[in-house]
């Protein structure tokens, strides 16, 4: 069987990449930066590019599909909203008619966001929530799943709304990565406080290895022209959360709020209800989220070799 992923070079589409070949799968995959995955057949191509993404899919004729390429950052949208819309709804089109054009029929992930929900009052989120984003990143989302439903007729598309999902190896533009990062800094003796934004927030976190199991999951048993949330169901406090990070480190980290780091919009809670995708798969989610955040420590204490 074959598995295309676009944006397989990112955070998730390698942790994905892997997860598929340990099951068997030939995987396929697209990115703009060309970085080679081993066991993995990867082609430089750009969502965007509309007929050179055409020609990969019809190359490739993939069995399943897993469309990750974003720009997934809720807080750069803000300074490049047309952008994450343009990649988000113009690179869902082309990779959808790509798959139309090819005449074939794969099973089709498409990974929204639990930033669709937005500022909501109602607690756990479930699908049926109304859509009320506050950032570029989730609006272009929503429309997003608007372009999906457009197909839902033709194709075998499934969505699933994600929740903050992290691990080793992501980004320091995201949280947990970058206090990690800072702690490791500060043991190393390079750094003398650890910087933070709001910490006064409730989230629902997932470990990205977890997550990849899920995608996994989705395609092979949920329905089509269904929307599924993908979510611990817990609620984390950022605050609480940061006390264990630092609780596993013997130095002192002195913590400061840096007002760069807070989000013009940030909603107070969001954490999900993931029911509907647990019944439909049997997941859940199996690493703890003190587990996940020793692992992205021991990370950063050997990226900048601690360990």
């Amino acid at each position: 069987m074959k598995a295309f992923i676009t944006g397989i070079s990112g955070f998730v589409g390698k942790y994905l990449a892997k997860y598929l070949l340990d099951k068997g799968f030939e995987v396929y995959g697209i990115d703009k930066r060309k970085e080679q995955i081993k066991g993995c057949k990867v082609e430089s191509c750009d969502v965007l590019n509309k007929e050179k993404l055409a020609g990969v899919i019809n190359k490739t004729m993939p069995d399943f599909i897993f469309h990750l390429a974003a720009l997934s950052s809720v807080k750069q949208s803000f300074s490049n909203p047309e952008a994450t819309k343009k990649v988000s709804v113009e690179g869902t089109r082309n990779l959808l008619e790509a798959v139309i054009a090819a005449n074939i029929c794969p099973r089709i992930l498409i990974v929204s966001s639990f930033q669709v929900y937005g500022n909501t009052e109602k607690l756990p989120i479930k699908e049926t929530n109304e859509l009320l984003p506050v950032s570029p990143y989730g609006k272009a989302r929503v429309e997003q799943e608007k372009l999906c439903r457009e197909y839902f007729k033709k194709l075998k598309i499934i969505i699933v709304r994600s929740i903050n999902h992290t691990g080793p190896g992501q980004s320091t533009e995201f949280v947990w990565p970058s206090f990690a990062k800072q702690i490791a800094e500060i043991e190393k003796g390079k750094e003398d406080e650890l910087k933070v934004g709001n910490l006064d927030v409730e989230r629902d976190f997932l470990d990205v290895r977890d997550v990849v199991k899920a995608y996994s999951l989705a395609v092979e048993r949920c329905a089509p022209g269904e929307i599924y949330n993908v979510c611990s169901g817990k609620k984390y406090n950022l605050g609480k959360m940061l006390d264990v990070l630092k609780s596993q480190s013997e130095k002192e980290v002195k913590v400061v709020v840096d007002k760069e780091r807070i989000r013009k919009t940030d909603v107070p809670a969001l954490y999900g209800d993931n029911s509907k995708f647990a019944k439909a798969t049997g997941w859940k989610p199996e690493i703890a989220f003190e587990q996940t955040l020793r692992d992205i420590l021991d990370y950063w204490r050997k990226k900048i070799g601690i360990l």
